[in-house]
């Protein structure tokens, strides 16, 4: 956008803003403004008074010398201009891999040139009772040529606060200005000093101990003027963990970048999402870099502490994953960190060492892996591996690395006698479960040494069978001791029965379980983040019966029916007990996480269309 384009925006953006401050004097504080209309585009209930503010914006647009997307809490998404209105889906229609039909080109001249992201009323509810936190949110953003438009291209943000009259206002690349005056914000960097604002959610235990450390909490019900207080030094720190939606933070993120503060999701990572009525994100902003790193690392759970001491566990029943293996513990070695090998790895690297064809073996394992080829070549097997070694369940390291697949990630889980966060590199086949793969190691493992790295908590479930109890990360299988034997299954949770069936099996899955047994099965793959069991009949012989999501927080008991069948039941492939007639297997959630050590949060839904599409089929491993 030129100086002219700047220009032009800015004039009906303010025209918009004082158009619909004086309709909304006479319904501020009035109850007429609090009648329900209809659940908006975002999803939330729609006002009286936010259809008036949102019509006044619709008109202005729509009458504009010029064709607009806009993007809209209430109405959604529209191409206006000259007259004209119509819907729009702007994801859809920007992206140069949605198939077009004839009828859906346009030519230049009715091709909108510009996005506007507009809340008419942001702190809906202050406005209906007079509070005096309410405002408007204007961000224009240029129509990117060939691909989808993100936050990234927006040019320039208005805020105004109706009730206190100061209005908020950047241009890219020049500033951020309030009532005309250049803005800074603090320096603060004391957390015990802060005044925070923002809005969390139910559980978040590190946002607790953020309230608790910081001066001053704030809760106005307006996250577009509370983000804009970062950038006057009202506010050192604001926080939205619910997810604020893209219209309400457009304007404001970039006010607060061009004031020179910081705005980023939970991760550290700069808000670059997709301009659409549908996209929502959690923003962490502080004043400036020193506070804001602070923040990440409590809101992580982090305390990413400095990494000092590392067990490794590596596959023994191929060398690539052992002389691997090797490298790594060379390479922490030469970083000063302490190093803890896993009994039987180590035993093995012993017997590797004084094995009369080691050149050979590693030669043949380097032409079969080339992707670790060069990490092969002058191996130090001066290494004294037995001196370093422990039993799993002695580990107390900071963090364990394990190489291998999901396999192995899940019999090194379920030995581990303490909580110690987890880090997997992928030697085997799908390792939905592991963090990275093998080409990836030491660039990873230079930002986990360097403190750069969150902590992810997975829930797993426990099974309580005749006092004894077994956890697992994935899923508990039920099924019969013998093939081709049905199983007569009844199902309560929360002491309601639920269903009554024979199955060839049943499977019992977290959210992390359902890319795994359970998908096979025929269930739902479902986001790690959500709070639930899945419950999977394998084959049922009962019409219409499908795979269940319960509640997290309930008990589900499974109980044997029919006489004379011997069942097992075996937890995440690695431990297996046998259940008889008449006996219950209870599951419950267990009181301990599974820790992992994660450099990406964009991993899960990657990993879902890399590593399912092409059933996990991937390069070969030399066996032992």
């Amino acid at each position: 956008m030129d100086d002219d384009e700047i220009k032009m925006c800015e004039n009906i953006s303010k025209q918009i803003i004082t158009n619909v401050e004086k309709l909304l004097k006479v319904y501020v504080g009035n109850p007429k403004s609090a009648e329900f209309v209809k659940i908006g585009a975002d999803g939330t209930p729609t006002s009286y008074i936010d259809i008036v503010a949102e019509n006044e914006v619709i008109k202005i647009l729509k009458n504009a010398n010029f064709y607009s997307y806009l993007i809209s809490e209430e109405i959604g998404e529209l191409k206006l201009g000259k007259g004209t209105q119509r819907p729009a889906h702007i994801t859809e229609e920007l992206n140069p891999d949605t198939p077009t039909v004839e009828s859906d080109l346009e030519s230049e001249e009715t091709k909108p040139k510009y996005i506007f992201l507009i809340d008419p009323l942001d702190g809906t509810n202050n406005a209906i009772k007079n509070i005096p936190a309410f405002g408007i949110s204007v961000a224009v953003a240029e129509v990117p040529e060939g691909r989808v438009a993100t936050l990234e291209d927006v040019q320039a943000g208005f805020v105004k606060n109706y009730s206190s009259g100061n209005t908020y206002e950047a241009v890219k690349g020049k500033g951020a200005l309030m009532n005309g005056e250049k803005m800074e914000p603090t320096t603060e960097t004391d957390l015990t000093n802060i005044t925070l604002g923002g809005f969390t959610k139910t559980k978040t235990f590190s946002a607790s101990k953020l309230i608790d450390t910081a001066r001053r909490m704030r809760v106005l019900g307006s996250v577009v003027l509370e983000l804009t207080y970062i950038a006057s030094g009202k506010y050192d720190v604001f926080l939205d963990l619910r997810g604020s939606r893209i219209i309400d933070i457009a304007a404001s993120k970039l006010i607060v970048e061009e004031s020179g503060a910081i705005v980023t999701n939970k991760y550290g990572e700069k808000l670059t999402n997709e301009l659409s009525i549908y996209e929502r994100t959690v923003i962490i902003a502080a004043s400036n870099q020193e506070l804001h790193n602070k923040i990440i690392n409590i809101i992580n759970n982090d305390e990413t502490k400095l990494i000092k001491c590392i067990g490794i566990v590596s596959r023994v029943d191929e060398y690539k994953s052992m002389l691997f293996s090797v490298k790594i513990i060379e390479y922490l070695l030469n970083k000063g960190i302490n190093v803890v090998i896993e009994e039987s790895l180590a035993n093995k690297l012993e017997e590797i060492k004084i094995n009369p064809n080691l050149k050979g073996i590693i030669e043949e394992t380097i032409e079969e892996s080339p992707e670790i080829s060069e990490h092969l070549k002058n191996l130090d097997f001066d290494i004294n591996f037995e001196k370093l070694s422990q039993p799993l369940k002695n580990f107390k390291t900071d963090m364990a690395v394990i190489l291998g697949g999901d396999g192995t990630l899940l019999r090194t889980q379920n030995q581990l006698t303490r909580e110690i966060p987890i880090f997997g590199i992928n030697m085997g086949t799908v390792g939905f479960l592991t963090e990275i793969e093998v080409n990836k190691t030491f660039e990873t493992l230079d930002h986990i040494l360097n403190g750069d790295y969150y902590k992810e908590n997975r829930t797993q479930l426990t099974v309580s069978h005749e006092n004894q109890r077994f956890p697992a990360l994935n899923e508990v299988v039920i099924m019969t001791a013998k093939p081709a034997k049905m199983l007569h299954f009844e199902i309560s949770v929360d002491g309601e029965m639920v269903e009554e069936f024979r199955a060839d099996g049943l499977i019992i899955s977290t959210p992390s379980g359902s890319t795994a047994y359970s998908m096979s099965a025929g269930g739902p793959i479902v986001d790690p983040k959500v709070g639930g069991f899945i419950i999977i009949p394998i084959c049922p012989y009962k019409l219409g019966l499908r795979p269940f999501l319960v509640s997290d927080n309930s008990e589900i008991r499974v109980k044997l029916l029919k006489k004379g069948k011997k069942a097992v039941y075996v937890m995440d492939g690695q431990i297996h007990k046998e259940i008889n007639y008449m006996e219950e297997l209870i599951f419950k959630k267990s009181e301990k996480d599974v820790v992992f050590i994660r450099t990406n949060n964009k991993y899960f839904y990657k990993k879902v269309k890399d590593k399912l599409n092409e059933g996990g089929i991937s390069a070969n491993s030399r066996s032992l």
